[in-house]
């Protein structure tokens, strides 16, 4: 893996010693158990900030909506016309 990038941090006594410590428990070096240490916090920053919450009555409301069925509109009839003249009838 080519390393082309630098990232430096200021960090107190104690919490450089707490990292040294950690990185040795796992037998890794300071410089890779940081940045693996980095990486998995990103990603479950960026997964949590994804995903969407929905209280219980807005994922009642949400499933309704999904199973409510709404009138086709003239697009999408000539859309499944078409296809039922290139594939054969959609299964309901």
């Amino acid at each position: 893996m080519s390393k082309n990038a630098r990232l430096e941090a200021r960090l107190t006594p104690d919490i450089h010693a707490l990292l040294k410590r950690a990185a040795a428990i796992q037998g890794r070096s300071l410089s890779d158990f940081v940045v693996s240490a980095a990486r998995h916090a990103a990603v479950e920053t960026i997964e949590q900030a994804d995903m969407i919450r929905l209280s219980q009555a807005d994922q009642e409301r949400f499933a309704a909506a999904l199973c409510e069925s709404s009138p086709l509109t003239p697009a999408m009839e000539r859309a499944i016309r078409h296809h039922e003249e290139l594939v054969g009838p959609l299964v309901e």
